[in-house]
């Protein structure tokens, strides 16, 4: 039983120096630093084994069954919302509506996984399935692979027919970057695509022994007419779109760059009677939101982290530095009687037992954080070379996860900024807190942690790699890709004009290109527009906004306020409504985009609304408070 107990099998490496894959060149003192930070990681390592034995948990894992030829073609079609092309003929309209927004890549990313379906089905001598081809009159891309390229100009195929034969040979590290240098994050075109053009290119590679967070390379997303989305700019109609475009574009991306995306069943969680620990984030978010509605991250995390930020950051050696393993215990008994009756005093609680009551909270949860199905995922991140790419694969998967795991990774990741951000008084660098955190993260008991003999270095390594990129881009990994809303603005089209996908000459989709970034067709003949600005919630009346090429959305509240402010409109409530001062401050206002081919959209202030206007012309334009300010009435 003790073999099988994934904090066993995960043995402290030889103290002997490892060379890195990327970089061979590095002085004796770097190195040397290199291996100190790394003790962080395996004694956090022994500490999570000794809390197991001390209360001698069950670390017997379920056996892991291999898939049949097919399984996993199946499950990816069903999550990437393409079931119907198991087998159900019952509906063909939904796979024409997904399929239409679809990129070159990813639509062969698709075509991949139906064509090993296929022949497994085939080979078990079972009904044929209905096949994508049969809706759009595709040939098999395996069977006429040598038709394609002598035929087609298109050199994607004969890119990806050679990519796939050279995988193991293929060196995409030519060249490391230089580090501190800012360069451009480009969000308007699918990464897969994107990475389809440096094939036969040269990847650039960060070197991984550059440990010191200011000397990370610096990205910049570029903010087209269009302006940038985050993650909770978009309705949650629309957001349930992402997370299946996301996974045929990780996908996409993964087949590109010759890397197998691996993905663990989801896991049969565990009833418990405890209330706090070892409680599903589901159910804790439901308990907790009959107390506080629209709660979004558990409340104990958050007691947890604004205990920590009042009185944690300035202390040496926080998160690494553990509490007494009785009192932690101790404390978890106390949380689960005294946490909802407001009884427990956080002010009796030494800051240390705090940070591991919180590295608990994390590491008890019955499912990872990062999911069951997707923690190979994050883990294998590790191994694509070019940096950029690497936080590519890093944003899709954390737009897969599912919204509580989500906000409550995010919480973390904030918090673990602000301990970077002190580090010259508690001695914690990014370094130091990715590799202390990192096997609360990717360890789990209920999951096999099969290290291959000799690895352990470069594993740990590169869980903390994931991690340091995870807390010091994540503003970045939380912006959903302007190709990826133009894809839900598509869906949400076709959605409402679905007779326009049932024409029959619609011919060879898959092969079809399809823009990634949004077109802004401007009217030549109409430079200019005159459009109404609702507030319902706090006027009767409608703003008119004569809009130009120029006209952004931080001028359309500043116009808003500062008529609010001078002519007496017809207010709904009076009280507290807005302060004025002589900046014209709109800060506490937000422009939302709603109705036509979007759910609900918050808009950049650097949006221009005209070419806006161009994309959506039947959205309403509605000014909200925003949420994150006190409310004013």
């Amino acid at each position: 039983s003790t073999r099988h107990c994934p904090w066993k099998m995960n043995q402290l490496p030889p103290r002997s120096p490892v060379a890195s894959p990327v970089s061979e060149s590095t002085n004796s003192r770097v190195e040397a630093l290199d291996n100190l930070s790394m003790d962080s990681f395996w004694l956090e390592v022994e500490n999570i084994k000794q809390s197991a034995e001390a209360e001698q948990e069950e670390c017997s894992l379920a056996d892991v069954k291999t898939q049949e030829e097919g399984e996993a073609e199946a499950e990816w079609l069903q999550d990437a919302g393409l079931s119907e092309l198991l087998g159900d003929p019952a509906s063909d309209k939904d796979n024409l509506v997904l399929l239409s927004t679809l990129t070159r890549t990813q639509a062969a990313a698709v075509q991949r996984r139906l064509d090993t379906y296929s022949r497994s089905r085939r080979r078990k001598n079972k009904h044929p399935v209905r096949d994508v081809r049969d809706i759009f009159g595709v040939v098999s891309s395996e069977d006429t692979a040598t038709e394609k390229e002598e035929s087609s100009p298109d050199p994607l195929w004969h890119n990806l027919r050679t990519s796939n034969t050279q995988r193991k040979t293929q060196d995409y590290s030519c060249t490391v970057r230089n580090p501190g240098k800012e360069e451009v994050f480009n969000m308007d075109v699918a990464y897969s695509e994107q990475a389809a053009v440096l094939l036969k290119g040269s990847f650039l590679s960060e070197s991984r022994k550059l440990k010191d967070g200011n000397a990370l390379t610096r990205f910049k997303i570029p903010k087209g007419r269009l302006g940038v989305t985050r993650i909770g700019d978009l309705s949650a109609q629309d957001m349930k779109k992402i997370p299946t475009l996301a996974l045929i574009e990780l996908t996409a991306l993964c087949d590109i760059l010759g890397f197998e995306l691996k993905r663990n069943k989801a896991a049969k969680l565990k009833t418990t009677e405890k209330r706090l620990f070892g409680v599903p984030l589901n159910t804790l978010l439901e308990n907790d939101q009959k107390l506080l509605p629209n709660t979004k991250v558990p409340l104990l995390l958050q007691a947890l982290l604004s205990c920590l930020e009042k009185r944690g950051l300035e202390t040496e050696g926080i998160l690494r530095v553990s509490g007494s393993q009785t009192r932690i215990k101790s404390l978890e008994q106390k949380l689960e009687r005294d946490f909802y009756s407001g009884l427990f005093r956080w002010d009796d609680v030494h800051q240390n037992d705090v940070s591991g009551l919180l590295k608990r909270f994390i590491r008890e949860l019955p499912a990872p954080l990062l999911t069951a199905e997707y923690l190979p995922a994050f883990a294998a991140v590790q191994n694509i070379p070019d940096l950029k790419q690497r936080l590519q694969a890093l944003n899709l998967l954390i737009l897969i996860l599912p919204e509580p795991n989500r906000n409550t990774l995010k919480a973390l990741l904030e918090f673990l900024s602000k301990v970077v951000a002190r580090e010259n008084n508690n001695k914690m660098n990014l370094w130091n807190v990715s590799t202390v955190m990192a096997p609360n993260l990717f360890m789990h008991k209920g999951l096999p942690n099969k290290i291959p003999e000799g690895k352990e270095k470069q594993l740990a390594e590169g869980a903390a790699d994931v991690v340091r990129m995870m807390i010091h881009y994540q503003d970045l990994l939380w912006t959903v890709s302007s190709f990826l809303v133009a894809q839900v603005r598509k869906l949400n089209e076709s959605n409402s004009k679905r007779y326009q996908f049932c024409d029959k000459r619609i011919k060879n989709l898959l092969r079809k290109i399809h823009a990634d970034k949004d077109k802004v067709e401007k009217n030549q003949g109409e430079p200019s527009k005159t459009v109404k600005v609702h507030a319902s919630l706090l006027l009767k009346d409608s703003l008119e906004v004569h809009l130009n090429n120029a006209t952004r959305v931080a001028d359309v509240l500043r116009q808003f306020q500062k008529n609010l402010c001078q002519n007496g409109w017809n207010i709904v409530n009076t009280v507290n409504l807005l302060k004025c001062n002589s900046s014209m401050d709109c800060t506490n206002l937000l422009l939302y985009e709603v109705g036509g081919n979007i759910g609900e959209h918050c808009l950049d202030p650097d949006t221009y609304l005209l070419d806006l206007y161009h994309i959506n012309p039947h959205a309403e334009w509605i000014i909200k408070q925003n949420p994150s300010y006190p409310r004013m009435f």
